[in-house]
């Protein structure tokens, strides 16, 4: 297949600015790109590194004229950035991952139907396009998850459901917040044993490379510790490794997915979510592997030869979660932290510190995977009361 390579010395752009986008920039200049960050936000990090700044709205019809103008392609740090957007640079420049590829992933509704329909295996699901809806359905038994259909992140715009009885509170609450347009996905609650995530990296030439699978540790629906390599066995890491691939090229996806899997006490895997870009469960590899997914997402949308995906070390990946910020920053904290072996620590540069904002991580490399775990469990003991 030809592809369309883009040299070094070419504007990118990149919609979002947060941590994502700014790492992406990072990445992107230093392979000698330069960068066009489109943030509404002024204070979003990516901002301070860009070349070139945007702070609209996405709705913005001059900018929408203006900003293709500027690059020679375009990706994005985050799923929920509009499709329509995404649709109307693609007229001018390429946009990897696709639109097509956003519009399936962004609802849940049509990414697990899509996937369903391709032979993989996702929770057991139906939708509700009413709050009146809710306690009707006839999906497996009781425990269950509500979910927005859109948008929705780090465990907001979901709810548990124990039993029949709780379906009145959240029927009220969908209530409450529910726009003509709403839907929601209502899916079984599984009894996972691990929660597991892998990256994989797809070119325009369908070349396609997945990293090392990895376990997760959530905390109230958001990321708090991810450990590489997944303790499991060889079967179910390559099972993942073929139900990741197998996902993004039924997508014809172009560019870094991560792919984010239950694993049952069965041994089977159950695909969760797929996100279309690089993802904190992969932030590991900016300081573990070879490539780290930044660069491949650089090297995707450019054309460019995928990267290897060598481990070079097992590694633990810490989220540092709002006030967790405050205990890198202060002596003597800060100055303990410095002198282990292994930690390595990337600040996001956000200004306002607020519950449940992600602020940075650790990575925690060691010779051995028991060893990363408790230098990083020591080193998380430290955030108790904030953290318990």
């Amino acid at each position: 297949m030809n592809v369309t390579v883009i040299d070094p010395g070419a504007t990118l752009g990149v919609l979002g600015g947060g941590q994502l986008g700014a790492m992406f920039a990072t990445v992107a200049r230093r392979m000698g790109y330069a960068i066009a960050v489109w943030d509404p936000d002024p204070e979003a990090p990516a901002h301070r590194i860009a070349d070139y700044s945007f702070t609209t709205p996405f709705t913005d019809a001059d900018t929408r004229k203006e900003f293709p103008r500027r690059v020679r392609a375009v990706t994005y740090e985050w799923e929920n950035v509009p499709a329509d957007l995404c649709e109307q640079l693609e007229l001018d420049v390429p946009v990897r991952p696709s639109s097509h590829v956003l519009r399936v992933i962004q609802d849940r509704i049509e990414q697990k139907t899509f996937l369903r329909s391709h032979g993989l295996a996702v929770p057991a699901f139906s939708t509700l396009s009413s709050p009146d809806e809710l306690g009707r359905q006839t999906i497996p038994p009781y425990p269950l998850v509500c979910k927005t259909a859109t948008a929705g992140y780090d465990g907001k715009g979901q709810w548990k459901i124990l039993r029949a009885e709780d379906c009145l509170a959240v029927q009220q609450e969908l209530a409450r917040n529910a726009r003509p347009d709403s839907r929601w996905i209502l899916e079984e609650w599984l009894p996972f044993e691990r929660e597991l995530s892998i990256l994989v990296v797809r070119g325009a030439d369908g070349a396609a490379q997945t990293y090392p699978l990895v376990e997760n540790v959530h905390e109230d629906g958001i990321l708090l510790q991810t450990i590489v390599p997944a303790d499991v066995p060889e079967a179910v890491a390559g099972l993942a490794a073929t139900m990741a691939r197998d996902a993004v090229q039924a997508l014809d996806g172009v560019g870094v997915f991560c792919v984010e899997l239950f694993l049952m006490a069965d041994g089977r895997l159950v695909i969760n979510e797929i996100a279309p870009r690089p993802h904190n469960s992969g932030h590991y590899t900016l300081d573990a592997c070879t490539v780290s997914q930044f660069e491949q997402q650089v090297r995707t949308l450019c054309g460019l030869p995928l990267g290897e995906v060598r481990l070079l070390s097992p590694a633990v990946m810490l989220n540092l979660i709002g006030d967790d910020v405050r205990l890198v920053t202060l002596s003597p904290a800060a100055h303990d932290l410095l002198r282990v072996p292994g930690a390595i620590l990337h600040l996001y540069g956000k200004r306002a510190i607020r519950p449940k904002r992600k602020m940075g991580h650790i990575s925690f490399l060691a010779p051995t995977r028991a060893e990363a775990l408790a230098t990083a469990s020591t080193f998380r003991s430290r955030l108790v009361p904030t953290r318990p």
